[in-house]
């Protein structure tokens, strides 16, 4: 009877282990579905951006055949030509690292004293800052903020689109902030009774541990500033030798004999992303563990 019984229940299992693992290899097929339709979307405008940058203009604006009947590599020649990338990549590549330095710096010191320093008005402060986060105020900001760099005679300069592309950095700050949350209060106790002042606390405690998410920061940053348009177009319309590669790229439509040259930019915007794409192949192991960090502590 117990035999019996031990069988039958062994039966049980076998039927449920089958039925668990059919529903398993369906989640499976399901997720590998959905990734595959995702990934494709993604990559769809990249490789049509490469792939159009080595058409020619009317087998572009005719729309041919995916793949190029011929490949045209000339066209990168004429958009190093006409478009002079490597002073633009230049000034992107100053832009970019400049804002990427002082996001990091003004981030982690914003992150660190809300996390750890109680203050007259920090809630009114916090409220302020996460409700900017959900308010998309766009091109409206842009004319006062060109009008206060102009007041101050630093609207023909680099700098003025380094300190325009810095702010609006409240997503970052929060990350940083909910990071610091989940470093021990204890190490600052312990390094405050060793005579440590507040910034000493900052910098030899907080900041050395806070370099998963600064790394987060500084890849965000970096992104935003490379591929930013439209702040930079305003902030350097009057001076074009400071133009952005984002921007040189857009001129190139118009380059010869005011006709829309579609081919030759997007040869110039396959140049442009290969930068940003680099940066990300070597650190998106740091921008996934930083985020994910960020994310779940605090």
């Amino acid at each position: 009877m117990r035999q019996h019984m031990a069988e039958k229940k062994e039966q049980s299992v076998k039927m449920n282990r089958k039925h668990l693992s059919g529903a398993a290899w369906a989640a499976l097929i399901g997720k590998c579905v959905f990734l595959v339709v995702m990934i494709l979307f993604t990559l769809y405008p990249i490789i049509y951006t490469v792939l159009g940058s080595f058409k020619t203009n009317v087998e572009l604006t005719q729309g041919g055949s995916f793949f190029p009947s011929q490949w045209h590599f000339e066209n990168y020649y004429q958009a190093f030509v006409q478009a002079d990338f490597t002073k633009y990549t230049m000034n992107s590549i100053i832009v970019s690292v400049s804002v990427t330095i002082l996001a990091v710096v003004t981030c982690s010191l914003a992150g660190f004293i809300l996390a750890r320093r109680e203050f007259a008005g920090k809630k009114l402060l916090m409220a302020l800052y996460m409700s900017m986060m959900f308010i998309s105020l766009g091109s409206v900001t842009l004319y006062p903020i060109y009008e206060l760099l102009r007041a101050l005679k630093l609207n023909k300069t680099m700098f003025a689109l380094v300190v325009a592309l810095t702010g609006g950095q409240a997503t970052n700050v929060f990350l940083v902030m909910g990071f610091t949350k989940g470093i021990p209060r204890e190490l600052d106790e312990a390094a405050i009774i060793d005579g440590c002042s507040l910034y000493q606390v900052y910098y030899r405690i907080v900041l050395p541990l806070s370099k998963p998410i600064l790394a987060v920061v500084a890849l965000f940053s970096f992104r935003n500033a490379w591929n930013d348009y439209i702040t930079s177009l305003i902030m350097t319309i009057s001076m074009p030798k400071l133009q952005t590669l984002t921007v040189a790229v857009v001129q190139l439509k118009y380059s010869v004999n005011a006709a829309a040259e579609w081919h030759i930019m997007l040869a110039g915007a396959s140049i442009a992303i290969i930068p940003i794409l680099v940066v990300y192949l070597f650190a998106n192991k740091q921008f996934i563990a930083g985020l994910t960090a960020g994310a779940v502590k605090g």
